[in-house]
């Protein structure tokens, strides 16, 4: 088991994500090895790819579970989907 896993989103507006990863309460913005605290870091992979070329649209979300409580961590990614679902 693990805490890492992806999230693609169904948008490729770079400023909805940014206003969606601006307000979490719990999750920071960055990469960990080894840490405790909970991490998420937006990429594209289609820009960047080489070997084999990234068919999906939209962000992808790296996300890192760290040691915060299971329920507002819960919380925390619903309430930044909503703010998702909620941009103009």
């Amino acid at each position: 088991a693990s805490g890492l896993f992806g999230l693609l989103l169904h948008t490729e507006d770079e400023a909805a994500v940014g206003r969606m990863l601006d307000e979490f309460r719990f999750f920071r913005i960055g990469a960990s090895w080894g840490g405790f605290e909970s991490l998420i870091i937006p990429c594209y992979p289609a820009a960047v790819r080489t070997a084999v070329p990234w068919k999906h649209k939209g962000f992808l979300l790296r996300v890192n579970i760290g040691l915060e409580d299971v329920d507002d961590l819960i919380a925390d990614l619903s309430d930044g989907l909503d703010r998702l679902k909620g941009s103009p």
